[in-house]
């Protein structure tokens, strides 16, 4: 007997989906947390973002960490790795990627807690690293250091 399905309809989840032109292009998901009752933390890691720089048009890379708290809602994971990656062909600078993606996802949501991280590799020999969060941390909660150790060249 097949088990119904109790997500949203019309997520891209279970989909062919193509990568958006553009982050004011991509949709983001979100269904409901099946335990809006309990503080937690969902992490999520994109070690391998790009976006163009919009001044030359070279790629910058980073490492991304999200992580938050929910309250009503999650963000569907394969909407994120769409959005996250639809930056791939799109000009901004690292702190406006950074926090864009951080008020997006903190305007879908509405989580009780959310960080993000972006650890960017050296651009014109200067790592640039920009952190964004909204609300709290609820009391009790554990939220892990993010891992990502500082930039460190070869010294």
């Amino acid at each position: 007997m097949a088990r119904k399905s109790k997500l949203p309809p019309g997520l891209q989840l279970g989909r062919p989906a193509v990568l958006p032109a553009s982050p004011e292009a991509a949709r983001l998901d979100r269904v409901p947390n099946p335990h809006p009752d309990t503080h937690y933390v969902a992490r999520f890691t994109m070690p391998e973002f790009t976006a163009l720089c919009p001044i030359t048009g070279q790629p910058d890379f980073a490492h991304f960490v999200i992580d938050y708290v929910p309250d009503k809602f999650l963000v569907e994971s394969k909407s994120l790795k769409l959005y996250l990656n639809s930056f791939r062909n799109h000009g901004s600078f690292h702190e406006d990627c950074t926090v864009g993606i951080g008020k997006r996802l903190n305007q879908l949501l509405k989580p009780r807690w959310l960080r993000i991280g972006g650890y960017w590799y050296p651009r014109g020999g200067m790592p640039i690293d920009v952190f964004w969060q909204v609300g709290r941390l609820p009391k009790g909660v554990w939220a892990p250091d993010q891992g990502v150790a500082p930039y460190r060249g070869r010294g």
